[in-house]
């Protein structure tokens, strides 16, 4: 039997680009980054993912780890490996693994949830996941999986375009509760089927996330409506240290009860500084961008902010009479508007 390889001074990740291979040089014994850009000539499949889930079995003592496999043909059996792999490193603090654009769906997804939670000295954590046909149910089993990497403080989970919808949304976020000491959080889930019920059921879980300060939700074209970003408001209310805030709220079904309530709700989030609303291609209308001005204008501590209103049945009177109830907060430096 061969040297253990934990001793990673001579391992690489060769990538084949033109005539030439290319090895991976900034590997030291406690931190692995194996990578490949998409424009070298390299595909891994399953059997590569394998092979390379072997070769990092015995590699426990990792603290940092950043594998990017994005756009290759990795489906379950690879993932499922990875996930088995994972469950060994138990030293792992920081982890970035990028799998978006492959073919893992909801049982791979399951497959490296159960390694996963076996990380739990995780203290920074960027999954992407996007395009990858996951469904509820591999999302749900990503959120329990998640529920035991309790020491997270950043987590970054980009699951965009993955037939999720409000089932999976609430599984994910009731094992995100859990994660009580995140102080940064980024939700990439746009071009999925979110509706209402999928965006109120977050309410509980962002009431748990006392210490955060910095919030990036991006529900791009779903299916939110006035009960789900209302839903969404309230847990919002209940992050009473956030200071930096995006939401990315563009092509849903948002009317003006739910634009009101959601400004509101803001107006609670009382050390509030940074704040990047996007509403295009909504349903608010007249009334709705009045309610919403009214509520941000009680952000008595805001002072950068842009707002995006455009398509919303606004006429031009109204929406000046938007900008100027925005406007009314003596602190704010920026503000810039998007409203057409």
């Amino acid at each position: 039997m061969g040297p253990p390889l934990y001793l990673l001074s001579d391992l690489a990740l060769p990538s084949y680009q033109g005539d030439r291979w290319i090895r991976t040089p900034d590997i030291t014994a406690k931190t692995l980054r194996l990578a490949h850009s998409s424009r070298l000539a390299l595909e891994i499949g399953d059997e590569g993912a394998s092979s390379l889930s072997s070769a990092l079995g015995n590699c426990i003592n990792l603290s940092n780890l950043t594998l990017e496999l994005g756009q290759n043909q990795i489906g379950v059996k690879g993932a499922s490996g990875l996930g088995s792999v994972l469950s060994n490193c138990i030293n792992l603090s920081n982890l970035t693994l990028d799998l978006g654009g492959n073919q893992i769906g909801g049982m791979g997804t399951s497959g490296l949830g159960s390694g996963l939670q076996n990380c739990i000295n995780l203290s920074n954590l960027t999954l992407d996941l996007g395009s990858n046909q996951i469904g509820d149910e591999g999302v749900s089993g990503l959120g329990s999986a998640l529920a035991n990497c309790i020491n997270l403080s950043n987590l970054t989970l980009n699951l965009y375009f993955n037939q999720i919808g409000d089932e999976g949304i609430s599984g994910l976020g009731s094992g995100l509760a859990n994660c009580i000491n995140l102080s940064n959080l980024t939700l990439n889930l746009g071009d999925n089927q979110i509706g209402g019920m999928g965006a109120q059921s977050l309410d509980s879980g962002l009431a748990k996330f006392i210490n955060l300060s910095n919030l990036t939700l991006n529900f791009y074209r779903n299916q939110i409506d006035d009960e789900g970003v209302s839903g969404l408001g309230f847990g919002l209310a209940k992050c009473i240290n956030l200071s930096n805030l995006t939401l990315q709220l563009s092509f849903n079904k948002i009317g003006g009860v739910g634009a009101s309530s959601l400004g509101s709700s803001l107006a609670k989030c009382i050390n509030l500084s940074n704040l990047k609303l996007n509403l295009g291609f909504n349903l608010i209308g007249n009334v709705g961008a009045s309610g919403l001005g009214s509520g941000l204008a009680n952000c008595i501590n805001l002072s950068n902010f842009k707002i995006n209103l455009g398509y919303n049945y606004m006429n031009e009177s109204q929406k000046f009479k938007a900008i100027s109830k925005c406007l009314k907060s003596k602190r704010l430096v920026v503000f810039k508007k998007k409203i057409w």
